[in-house]
């Protein structure tokens, strides 16, 4: 019996122990390009003088110089009784500032304990867009709010923030491919201090408007990519609304752009016919360094000599001056840009 006893105790201990986040190890004086992060994001906080950078896996880099960084930082904090469940994927985080003095962590959460539809034979797992707050920048960012933000029944990913020209708060997301074979981009209003959200969401547009994607149909035909994949809403200096967002070219990750007509949320949204970043580049976001510079972060994806995916962050400078977003791409021979 005793035997049998410590035999329960050991698997129990072992049972926690793997579902317990694994810890890691805080690094100094890292190299951008040897950071692996997917949808990297930064915040440039003025208070501290530092740049945060998020992005998928949940976790936390900082640093003083955009060149070297120390972390990674674990940052968040669940409540086991929630939707999430106590150990949730995190995706695309990204931190905003709304100037109440908090900090915001808008993430997508999946809980892949509940599965909520079966599509083509694939079974989706709960997953949406919710907003967390912290009152310093390394958190722990905890719920705080509504206990969704979200329809429980449809999956979303990428939210990220925007406050329109009506001056209310908006969540930016997309509705997943594989529920409807066609993602979208939607918005919804958010409550004045970002604790829930308002109303129902409308949609902005469609991963078919896209001119620039591509891939083969179950007949082999080209048509456009059904993925839509991390928006992110810009102003250039002329006033101009636009939007980032990534798809696929066949099997190379690309990114667009579009413009609003109205320069507000509510579109219609026209879709530049050419991609705005080189290929294998995607995921971006918008911000301006200490000394004014506006700059995109993004990650490469490629594949490694073993065919293992790899990604890693990047950043461009930018011209948001005219009536157009312009990329600088820096290579070893040349200077180009792309607008």
């Amino acid at each position: 019996m005793k035997r049998v006893f410590l035999s329960i105790v050991a698997l129990m201990c072992m049972t926690m122990a793997q579902a317990q986040p694994r810890a890691f190890k805080v690094r100094s004086n890292i190299p951008t390009d040897s950071i692996r992060l997917s949808d990297p994001a930064i915040l440039a906080d003025q208070k501290t003088k530092m740049y945060y950078m998020t992005g998928t896996g949940g976790m936390m880099w900082r640093s003083a110089d955009l060149k070297l960084w120390e972390g990674p930082f674990r940052v968040t904090e669940f409540d086991a009784n929630s939707w999430m469940g106590a150990h949730p994927m995190i995706w695309a985080a990204e931190l905003h500032q709304t100037g109440d003095g908090y900090y915001y962590y808008f993430a997508t959460f999946t809980n892949q304990a509940v599965k909520i539809d079966t599509v083509r034979g694939n079974v989706i797992e709960r997953r949406a867009s919710q907003v967390l707050r912290a009152d310093n920048p390394m958190g722990p960012y905890r719920a705080f709010g509504d206990a969704t933000y979200l329809p429980a029944n449809r999956p979303t990913l990428d939210g990220t923030f925007w406050r329109d020209t009506d001056g209310k708060p908006y969540m930016v997301f997309c509705g997943e491919w594989l529920q409807n074979w066609n993602g979208t981009i939607e918005k919804i209003e958010l409550k004045p201090d970002l604790s829930g959200t308002v109303g129902e969401s409308k949609l902005l547009f469609r991963a078919s408007d896209s001119p620039w994607s591509r891939e083969k149909d179950e007949q082999g035909n080209i048509t456009w990519n059904k993925v839509t994949d991390g928006p992110w809403v810009f102003r250039t200096g002329t006033g101009r609304l636009g939007m980032l967002w990534t798809s696929w070219v066949y099997d190379v990750y690309t990114q667009g752009v579009a413009y609003s007509a109205s320069g507000t949320l509510d579109g219609p949204w026209i879709q530049e016919p050419e991609p705005i970043t080189p290929p294998t580049y995607g995921h971006s976001m918008l911000f301006q360094r200490f000394d004014g510079q506006w700059m995109m972060s993004v990650h490469s994806h490629t594949k490694d000599a073993q065919g293992r995916t790899v990604r890693i962050p990047h950043f461009f400078e930018v011209d948001l001056s005219g009536d157009k977003l312009m990329i600088d791409i820096l290579s070893p021979k040349k200077k180009t840009k792309k607008k």
